[in-house]
């Protein structure tokens, strides 16, 4: 495993599954205002959002960005 590797939290995990821990943590309606594009706010799947997610890299990178964000331990206590 090299460097770059170890520092990126995201390594291991897969785009679908960072959408739906999200999508189970805060729900299509909050998702949809934290990262306010249509495929979250508009008739929203998973299929449809990894669709639109894997070409457009902005996007991308606010789901990931808010994934890192995301306090998860919060979730444990819940």
């Amino acid at each position: 495993m090299n460097d770059q590797n170890k520092n990126d939290p995201l390594h291991g995990i897969t785009l679908e599954q960072i959408l739906n821990r999200l999508v189970d943590h805060y729900g299509w309606e909050d998702l949809g205002l934290y990262i306010e594009i249509r495929c979250f706010n508009v008739n929203p799947s998973v299929k449809s959002s990894l669709k639109f997610l894997r070409k457009t890299p902005w996007a991308r990178k606010k789901v990931e960005n808010l994934y890192n964000d995301t306090d998860w331990d919060e979730e444990k206590n819940n």
